[in-house]
């Protein structure tokens, strides 16, 4: 089952209900690549992109899987289908946050795999 089309919330391969807020890293590598020729002035090309992030919410249902789940997520920008950021990843932490007044919140770090769909306009 995947969330309802939420502006800001995360679907995944299991039901994650109360998300709040995710964060995404979309990065490249850049490779050194000087030498003699370029007098000093360092050189370089763009090698492998990868991606990773987070998203956490108030615990609404059973957490999502353990560390190391396989997940498709997709990362929605609003209610438009069109601007969300989606591929596979697996989740490489779970926090849980149980405050005095007895909301529980859970965080998750991923690990993008393969392809990133990039949000369109």
């Amino acid at each position: 089952m995947a969330i309802s089309g939420k502006a800001g919330q995360v679907d995944a391969a299991s039901e994650v209900l109360g998300i709040k807020s995710w964060t995404l890293d979309y990065t490249v590598d850049t490779l050194d690549v000087t030498d003699f020729d370029d007098n000093g002035v360092k050189a370089y090309i763009v090698g492998c992109s990868g991606w990773s992030g987070s998203f956490e919410g108030y615990k609404e249902a059973a957490p999502l899987g353990l560390a190391g789940a396989a997940v498709n997520i997709a990362l929605k920008e609003s209610q438009t289908a069109t601007q969300k950021w989606t591929g596979s990843a697996y989740i490489t932490g779970i926090h849980v946050n149980t405050s005095h007044d007895g909301i529980v919140t859970y965080s998750y770090d991923f690990q993008g795999t393969g392809d990133l769909t990039v949000a369109t306009a």
